[in-house]
């Protein structure tokens, strides 16, 4: 479809609907033409159900980390229900803990949100992509 061409692997989407709507994303896999579970264009995202707290530079230790946690979820989702922004997050995340299949079981898709968390909070600890890690206001 034509919006495949937008939604390119670390592209950073917002979600529309349900349950993280508003909520960013950064694309793992896209699936433009879709499989037979899934006869749409889709694609299976990583990204902040909760986003981190503002830090300064007074805080503690502890409550750094207390604040720089970030609460990630993985999704499959619908191109139609994605938008996607002008911003790209470059992130290795690991493809062979985060697939299609890893979502399927519970063991599998914690693993996934264990790595999604790991590398996202990383990510954050280096001060860069700060958008991405803000939330939304709306």
């Amino acid at each position: 479809g034509i919006m495949g061409k937008f939604l390119k692997e670390k592209k950073v989407v917002i979600l529309l609907g349900g349950r993280y709507a508003g909520k960013k994303a950064v694309i793992v896999k896209s699936f433009d033409d879709g499989d037979s579970a899934r006869p749409y264009g889709h694609a299976l995202v990583a990204g902040i159900d909760r986003a981190p707290l503002k830090i300064t530079k007074r805080m503690g230790k502890k409550k750094l980390a207390k604040r720089s946690k970030i609460r990630p979820f993985v999704k499959l989702v619908n191109y139609q229900h994605v938008m996607p922004t002008r911003y790209s997050l470059d992130v290795a995340l690991d493809k062979s803990i985060i697939t299609k299949g890893s979502l399927k079981d519970f063991a599998g898709k914690n693993a996934a949100k264990k790595e999604v968390k790991a590398k996202f909070e990383d990510k954050f600890k280096s001060g860069e992509n700060r958008w991405f890690f803000s939330k939304l206001r709306f």
